[in-house]
């Protein structure tokens, strides 16, 4: 049987479907819809050039790649390249031809130094630097038990600081927009990021399919978004936090525990069952958090890195 490798057409129900169980079944630890298959390839930056390609065979989609140039960061010629093949049809050459039509992409875009994100198991590792690729730093995704596990008791916010939800913002969002920019601008990455651009980012972030503003949880200080935790839910059982950060001027005070805690148990009264999050390995602060929390290791990646020439 041939493997092809050819664009995910937006049109067609069958490919956003069989993307998303791709991904699902290679990294079962991330939220994944047809409908959030979609989103991100018809809202994503056009700067971005973001093209999401399924490997096929014999009519079945069997692997997947997300490219996309890093048109937020400071520094040009980066790309990111991310490829997924199902745990029962590798050996078939999909992540091959995946890897290679997707570098050929990027450097036709100028792009000179490549990131991928790779499970760390040895045939993956492997997998990898046979192209060239060499690992950087690893980031773990960890599991929470919604069930059966004990969340730390709900806390009374401290005076001065007011909880509230996503949806509070939903009439104006631009203050969660810039809470966002000035938090993700300090995570742990090999790649700045940068957010500059307002309706971009209402497109792609706030209008997200797997954003639940009503449990997405905001601690407020004088009226402004201090600290938050983002959550996904997948419209079944699964709940994710897409991102938890805090206000430089407002680090250390507990404000981002308050508002996870917050998030987590509205979750779990809502019905869902399992809560998911990532933490990058070097990221000391946040790990401890989850710890509390209950989160446990699930899997990990490890960012690798490949110069084209």
């Amino acid at each position: 049987m041939t493997v092809i490798v050819r664009n995910l057409r937006p049109g067609v129900r069958a490919d956003a479907e069989g993307f998303s169980l791709v991904r699902l079944m290679a990294v079962p630890f991330m939220l994944s819809t047809p409908e959030s298959v979609l989103h991100n390839l018809t809202h994503s930056h056009p700067d971005a050039h973001f093209t999401q390609l399924v490997a096929e065979e014999d009519g079945e989609i069997i692997g997947t790649a997300q490219v996309s140039l890093a048109h937020e960061s400071p520094e040009p010629g980066r790309g990111s390249a991310n490829v997924y093949v199902r745990p029962d049809r590798t050996g078939r050459g999909a992540g091959s031809l995946l890897a290679r039509t997707a570098e050929e992409l990027l450097a036709s875009l100028g792009v000179t130094k490549v990131f991928s994100w790779v499970p760390d198991e040895p045939a993956n590792r492997a997998f990898a630097e046979r192209r060239g690729y060499t690992a950087s730093r690893s980031a773990h995704f960890l599991r929470l038990d919604l069930v059966n596990g004990t969340l730390p008791p709900l806390q009374d916010p401290p005076p001065g600081v007011e909880l509230r939800t996503g949806a509070d913002f939903a009439d104006d969002p631009r203050p969660m927009f810039e809470l966002d920019a000035e938090t993700t601008s300090d995570e742990p990455s090999d790649i700045d990021v940068e957010f500059t651009d307002y309706e971009a980012w209402l497109a792609e972030t706030w209008r997200h399919p797997l954003l639940d503003l009503a449990l997405t949880s905001v601690a407020v200080v004088d009226g402004r978004p201090a600290a938050f935790t983002a959550a996904y839910t997948d419209g079944g059982t699964r709940y994710s936090t897409a991102m938890t950060g805090t206000a430089r001027a407002h680090r250390g005070r507990g404000l981002a525990k308050l508002a996870k805690n917050d998030s987590l148990h509205r979750a779990r009264a809502a019905g869902y069952r399992e809560a998911f999050t990532g933490n990058d390995a070097g990221n000391g602060p946040m790990l401890a958090i989850n710890k509390w929390f209950g989160y446990e290791v699930a899997g990990t990646e490890v960012r690798h890195v490949r110069e084209l020439s």
